[in-house]
């Protein structure tokens, strides 16, 4: 027999990192963090990851870049990073998106800058 454990992570109840995000449910092999109204900035150079992150746009512009090849990211859109690729964010009108990563950001100790 299959058992089940459903896990509810409340926005008010969200734990937050130093980088500024939300940290959604989190689940054996991947987790959801959101990073909420982030003002617009010139942009940040973030290493490669040891993990993936895929992501969703709910309100805002922000500019991606990878190899050398920018997307400008608007609500709706959704992207991927793959794992080890360094990249950058431009936010350009304050950003709100949902991300999630596999394996755990927050798990294999590589979420912060």
């Amino acid at each position: 027999m299959r058992t089940c454990t459903l896990t509810k992570v409340s926005r008010a109840d969200a734990e937050h990192g130093d980088d500024g995000q939300t940290y959604l449910a989190l689940g054996e092999s991947m987790a959801m963090r959101m990073w909420d109204a982030v003002p617009a900035n010139d942009g940040c150079e973030s290493p490669a990851r040891d993990y993936e992150t895929v992501g969703y746009v709910i309100d805002g512009q922000a500019e991606l870049t990878i190899d050398g090849q920018a997307v400008m990211l608007l609500p709706g859109d959704s992207w991927v990073v793959p794992k080890g690729k360094p990249h950058s964010y431009k936010i350009v009108t304050a950003f709100t998106a949902v991300e999630s990563t596999c394996p755990a950001a927050r798990l294999v100790r590589d979420d912060e800058s």
